[in-house]
């Protein structure tokens, strides 16, 4: 069961990968809601925790995992720098315009 979710995880990772690629909203609202059904589902089960083969692959994941979150990181400050580009040049079609 765990290798399965295990996979399942992997497999998910790969499709954000393929999304952040496309950059197609749709695509990457799917796979991250993938990526999110996938990890709940390993949380809930505790039986890889002892399995020395799933805590490799799980940690042969992890690049993949960061690769990921950095991505996701570079492609919001580009959206948010294009934004503030707008707003700056007097463009009134930006009401997406806010500061945290």
């Amino acid at each position: 069961m765990s290798a399965a979710l295990v996979d399942a995880l992997t497999e998910a990772f790969a499709d954000l990968g393929a999304a952040l690629d496309s950059d197609e909203v749709a695509a990457i609202d799917a796979a991250t809601t993938r990526v999110n059904g996938a990890v709940a589902a390993l949380k809930g089960v505790g039986a890889w925790r002892e399995d020395a083969a799933l805590k490799e692959k799980l940690k042969a994941l992890l690049p993949v995992m960061e690769a990921a979150r950095i991505r996701t990181s570079l492609l919001a400050d580009h959206t948010r720098q294009r934004i503030t580009l707008l707003a700056d040049r007097g463009v009134s079609h930006a009401p997406l315009t806010y500061g945290r």
